[in-house]
């Protein structure tokens, strides 16, 4: 009967023995990559909704653009104080001297009395500016701002029977067959004094192709459908930086 005892305790040794030899498991946590799970619960951050804004647009010949330029830029205290900031500038393409300049304003109603300043017309004077200006008011609706290495230019201005029937018009015609056209899709603004008085600029990626389909019959019938009355200014030019 001694025996019995003896083989309980080799099979006990023999069992922890065996289990000594099993792998051990260790308290350390496995890394979990969740580099992709992050991505997918951030989402990436919204482009910045675009907000209308209004300018001042100051178009005007004069003798020397270094002198206009030189002049223009030292009085921007003077348009500051209005309540008026450089926006853009750009040069006429058959005529460099033929220079327009444009403004955000802050105030329609002080931007108006700073048009009609004697201090204006006196920098106007000392800048070289030749005849009496053209000031227009109008509110910016759309614009795309992203950098784009072209400087050429065109300002397109119509009136048109009802803004939203011509925009619906316009959207239906698309930004890519505009393009494919050498014309690239920059701003549109009414005025703010006449809504249905509409400024769309375009960079020109191909002048050939642009002008061609400035003169093109299906854009003269397109124009007739959406509205337009009258027939449309063309202001090719050249922007400042």
């Amino acid at each position: 009967m001694k025996k019995l005892p003896s083989i309980l305790s080799a099979v006990i040794l023999l069992f922890l023995a065996s289990c000594g030899n099993e792998p051990t498991e260790t308290t350390e946590t496995t890394a979990v990559d969740t580099t992709a799970t992050d991505t997918a619960a951030v989402a990436p951050n919204p482009a910045p909704e675009f907000t209308p804004f209004n300018v001042m647009v100051v178009t005007h010949k004069v003798k020397n653009f270094a002198k206009f330029n030189e002049v223009y830029m030292a009085h921007d205290s003077m348009r500051l104080a209005s309540g008026l900031t450089h926006f853009r500038m750009g040069r006429g393409m058959e005529d460099s001297n033929t220079v327009f300049v444009v403004n955000r304003i802050d105030d329609v109603a002080k931007a108006k009395e700073f048009a009609a300043s004697p201090g204006l017309k006196e920098a106007m004077k000392k800048a070289g500016v030749a005849g009496p200006p053209t000031i227009a008011f109008a509110n910016v609706i759309r614009l795309d701002s992203s950098m784009l290495d072209i400087k050429d230019r065109v300002r397109v201005t119509h009136r048109v029977k009802d803004f939203d029937a011509w925009l619906k018009v316009y959207d239906g015609e698309g930004k890519e067959t505009r393009a494919s056209n050498g014309i690239i899709d920059r701003s549109i603004s009414r005025g703010i004094d006449d809504p249905n008085l509409v400024t769309i600029v375009f960079a020109i990626s191909d002048m050939a192709k642009a002008k061609a389909r400035m003169d093109a019959p299906e854009l003269k019938a397109l124009m007739m459908t959406a509205g337009v009355e009258g027939a449309p200014s063309f202001f090719f030019y050249k922007l400042v930086e």
